[in-house]
């Protein structure tokens, strides 16, 4: 495989294994012309995700939860065809690929923890609702006569 433009990391320093991607080429709908109908410009990419080795457990156990609602029998596939050459093709596929699997794989973000209020700043407040109020209470025209 000439010309690919080297391993797709997908975080830190695992990417993805060459051996274990499954290309798959077919016509592509859009643009090229006369050409299109006769070249496989398509590419569909299928990564098993289930079976891989290249990645650790945890990360694994992550992508499978997370990506669950597009896995078919553990296998990621993504498609590519939105340029003319196969080869252009290819490299968006492998590296929406790795992104993909890169944001599967990320661990969870850490818990907010809620911030106090500091006792100086609610207490103007509810002396500023206080004085408001009073001013509000002092426009009633009730005992002017």
């Amino acid at each position: 495989m000439g010309g690919m433009s080297g391993p797709y990391v997908v975080r830190g320093s695992v990417s993805l294994p060459e051996a274990e991607l499954m290309w798959r080429f077919s016509r592509s709908s859009g643009p090229g012309g006369q050409h299109v109908n006769t070249s496989d410009s398509q590419v569909e990419l299928r990564f098993d995700l289930g079976r891989t080795e290249a990645f650790p457990e945890v990360w694994k156990a992550r992508a499978l939860e997370r990506l669950a609602g597009r896995l078919v029998d553990g296998v990621v596939t993504v498609r590519a065809s939105e340029h003319r050459s196969q080869w252009r093709n290819r490299e968006t596929a492998a590296v929406r690929l790795a992104a993909l699997l890169a944001e599967a794989t990320a661990p969870p973000p850490k818990p907010r923890r809620p911030t106090r209020i500091p006792r100086g700043i609610n207490e103007r407040r509810l002396r500023e609702k206080k004085q408001r109020s009073d001013t509000k209470r002092g426009r009633t025209g009730r005992d002017w006569s």
